[in-house]
């Protein structure tokens, strides 16, 4: 059943929060989306949420695929069942290799309405405005560190000693940040962090005592009717103090021979991908170097769209393309054997993907960056960045970019948001 509702004058401001922690008390599983009206080529995530209590498989996704309605997660790890890979590094916080379910719940946002899709819109819309919230702020975190600079430079020499010896033509190295906590909530920490980093593919994601905070600006693969977008990013340089260094900092991430190469790699490698499941000839890069303004970087995207195949189900649509050739480099497999070589820890839901699928085959899927992993019930999480390495990339560099990724979560972790 269907109803649209007006939000009432004086709740307007809260009524997102209510929403979450409504939501955090009564489903075992939801996903908000949120693009924040953020400019973003093609547009980001629908804003919506969606709740139930009963988890899928990937294989029982896969069978539902083109039939029901679905929102789900896969691991960065689930790259073991698409090639003979294995993921042996230590945990930071354990999490299901995939998650997916049918919603029993779906809100939908207009302008100044929802509409509630359930088996009772009336009396979940009443159970929301009246929802209490009782949260206190969270309290600042102590992060660690899982690489040292010195440790960070090291494994990008030896990576780039792959490149020299012809391994490799670039790769996504990445290092974490965990922190254990007391009190903690995931959902005051996705309202917060929204404060420092709204992006265009910001999701919050429940699976019973896990929780996925992630603000990231990267589409995956999105499919709508016949046609396939990758949207992948390569290219980050921080923002000016004002317009007028924002302009040279701009045309300067736009002129850089080295982040023009990075990105046409990944391209070339998306369009490798895209080719096995679309029509002859179809694959297409609709713009290349886009440079695009976020919150406190500018980042290099581009475009590459394709007419997919007949029938092509769920399973080859990520299976051709999974894990994004951003998050690994290329090419991808003797990558992906690398990154389980030189990073410390398991990715996890990190560069992962997480969407949602309609019940006509339609879905958009994001790249999870920019994002925490926090177990509620241990109290603990992780974060984790990284950038892609070439021959001639600056070590010292690369971890400074790094940091400027992380610095949104950080701040945010530290107690400080833009409205402090």
């Amino acid at each position: 059943m269907v109803q649209t509702f007006k939000i009432p004058e004086e709740i307007k401001k809260e009524w997102l929060e209510k929403l979450l922690f409504w939501a955090e008390d009564n489903y075992t599983l939801f996903t908000f989306f949120d693009d924040n009206q953020v400019f973003y080529p093609l547009n980001g995530f629908k804003k919506a949420f969606y709740a139930g209590n009963k988890s899928l498989t990937v294989e029982q996704a896969f069978d539902l695929y083109g039939k029901n309605e679905m929102v789900g997660i896969l691991s960065y790890d689930y790259k073991n069942k698409v090639e003979k890979l294995v993921s042996q590094n230590p945990s930071l916080v354990d999490l299901p290799e995939s998650v997916f379910f049918i919603p029993e719940l779906s809100i939908h946002f207009e302008e100044n309405e929802i509409r509630i899709n359930s088996c009772d819109p009336e009396n979940i819309f009443q159970e929301i405005v009246q929802f209490e919230i009782n949260q206190k702020p969270n309290p600042s975190v102590e992060i660690q560190p899982q690489t040292s600079k010195e440790e960070y430079k090291k494994a990008i020499h030896s990576i780039q000693n792959h490149i020299v010896e012809g391994d490799i033509y670039e790769m996504n190295y990445c290092m974490a940040f965990s922190f254990e906590t007391a009190q903690w909530n995931p959902i005051q920490g996705f309202l917060d962090l929204m404060k420092n980093s709204a992006m265009p593919f910001s999701t919050l994601l429940k699976a019973e005592n896990k929780y996925l905070i992630c603000a990231s600006p990267e589409r995956f693969l999105k499919k709508e009717g016949n046609k396939l977008i990758a949207q992948p990013i390569k290219g980050t340089i921080k923002r000016g103090a004002d317009t007028q260094q924002d302009d040279l900092l701009k045309a300067q991430l736009f002129e850089s021979e080295k982040e023009r190469a990075e990105n046409l790699m990944i391209v070339d490698l998306m369009r490798n991908d895209l080719s096995k499941i679309s029509e002859t000839g179809s694959v297409k890069v609709d713009e290349l170097f886009g440079v695009y303004a976020f919150p406190k970087v500018f980042q290099m995207i581009s475009t590459v769209s394709s007419t997919c195949q007949n029938e092509v189900n769920l399973k080859a649509l990520f299976h051709a393309t999974f894990p994004m050739g951003s998050m690994t480099g290329a090419p991808k497999i003797k990558c992906m054997e690398l990154i389980e070589r030189h990073e410390n820890f398991q990715r996890g839901w990190f560069s992962g993907t997480v969407g949602h699928i309609s019940e006509n085959g339609d879905m958009d899927f994001n790249v999870i960056i920019r994002s925490i992993l926090f177990d509620k019930t241990a109290q603990k999480g992780f974060f984790a960045v990284g950038s892609a390495i070439t021959f001639d990339a600056d070590a010292s560099y690369e971890y400074d970019e790094c940091l400027l990724k992380a610095s949104a979560i950080m701040e945010m972790l530290a107690g400080k948001t833009m409205e402090a």
